[in-house]
């Protein structure tokens, strides 16, 4: 099942275009193929899917293959010769720790740029950030969001490809104490609020600079934030993050992809350009007790966007599923495997990004189209002309 995200043209486009686009076009065969981008939920992977078994696993590849770069944040701290000691209690169901292995395992579906900027990433304290990096670097994924110290932390990531996509990533909320990288300490970069609710002026510029810095070498740049300043309703998108979305396409972002909620938020169009708000999870291997989350948490979705001349054209959104049950393995259930919705729960999927992305203004419109032979649905769904 996918969804078409397809860019309507208003005068002012065309006429930005040109006469010579307008009434001489290049030969389609002359034309290089658009960027491909697809973004994934986030991926609370502490077990190898390929070690329990993963019956999805060749269904993202397939799905995936196509794409330039495959992203989504690593919420999971790995363990390694770096590692420091576990900064929660030993037996704590929200103690993210992986092998290498993990990340082994998203790349075999396609994923090649990761955040590492979440309220996971200290728990093996900055020892845990050093560890993670260098297991990210020796298997040559491009990463952003930590670092050895605040400069490397907030700077953008670059994956090289046919063209060069940066990444800039930040986290906020639920950074604790010691977690957030300074001018001389390991840590994730940290976007801090203030007693009135609104972030850290200095904190939102670093964020943007760094934006501007990867836009200006012709990079195509996600801006992404992990954020656990949740509203009373935990699917509802806050006005500061909306804000924060624009002006990271003002500074030079194509897209805007947040985590951090378990459940999918809205989406909305800003420039032309997609704001996710909240992909929920892609991997979910939750240890929490079973009413702990609603069904919303095992709902999530992958969009994928075509970029030409610097600009989204088409996205698609593909639902996804989460098996909430899980399995047996090693002695511990391990849940939150995904696979590509079926016809039977792709609706409620589909409904619910459609009513979530209405609260923030009908940017966004929803157009189903089914596919024949296939077991998942496809579907459409156009930018409507503001």
């Amino acid at each position: 099942m996918g969804f078409d995200l397809l860019r309507v043209p208003t005068r002012r486009h065309l006429i930005a275009a040109g006469v010579s686009i307008a009434f001489f076009p290049l030969p389609a065969a002359a034309r290089p193929a658009p960027l491909r981008i697809s973004l994934l939920g986030q991926a609370l992977i502490k077990t190898d899917l390929r070690v329990i078994g993963w019956p999805a696993m060749g269904d993202f590849r397939r799905l995936l293959k196509g794409s330039d770069a495959v992203f989504t944040d690593l919420e999971t701290v790995i363990a390694g010769p770096l590692s420091g000691q576990s900064t929660r209690p030993a037996d704590s169901e929200v103690l993210h720790i992986g092998a290498p292995e993990v990340i082994d395992c998203l790349q075999a579906i396609g994923v090649n740029i990761v955040a590492t900027s979440n309220n996971h990433a200290w728990d093996l304290d900055a020892g845990g950030i050093l560890s993670t990096i260098d297991a990210l670097k020796m298997r040559r994924l491009a990463f952003a969001g930590s670092g050895p110290d605040l400069v490397s932390a907030s700077a953008p990531g670059y994956l090289k490809g046919r063209k060069t996509v940066a990444l800039v990533a930040a986290a906020a909320g639920a950074i604790r104490d010691g977690a957030a990288a300074t001018a001389t300490r390991p840590g994730v970069n940290e976007l801090r609020r203030g007693a009135d609710g609104a972030l850290d002026a200095i904190d939102v510029e670093r964020y943007l600079a760094a934006i501007r810095l990867a836009a200006s070498t012709g990079a195509i740049v996600i801006a992404y934030l992990h954020s656990h300043y949740w509203e009373p309703k935990k699917s509802d998108t806050p006005e500061w993050q909306r804000d924060l979305a624009r002006r990271a396409i003002d500074a030079g972002a194509v897209t805007f992809a947040a985590h951090g909620v378990p459940e999918l938020q809205g989406i909305e169009y800003y420039r032309g350009a997609p704001l996710f708000h909240g992909l929920s999870s892609f991997i979910f291997q939750s240890k929490k007790p079973d009413d702990a989350y609603g069904p919303e948490a095992w709902q999530s979705i992958i969009a994928q966007l075509e970029i030409d001349r610097g600009a989204v054209t088409r996205t698609q959104i593909i639902p996804v599923q989460l098996d909430g049950k899980g399995v047996f393995h090693d002695g511990s259930l391990v849940r939150g495997t995904p696979m590509l919705a079926d016809i039977g729960q792709a609706p409620a999927i589909i409904d619910r990004v459609t009513a979530l992305s209405a609260v923030l203004g009908n940017s966004v419109s929803f157009r189903q189209t089914s596919m024949s032979g296939r077991r998942f649905l496809r579907s459409t769904i156009e930018l409507r002309p503001q």
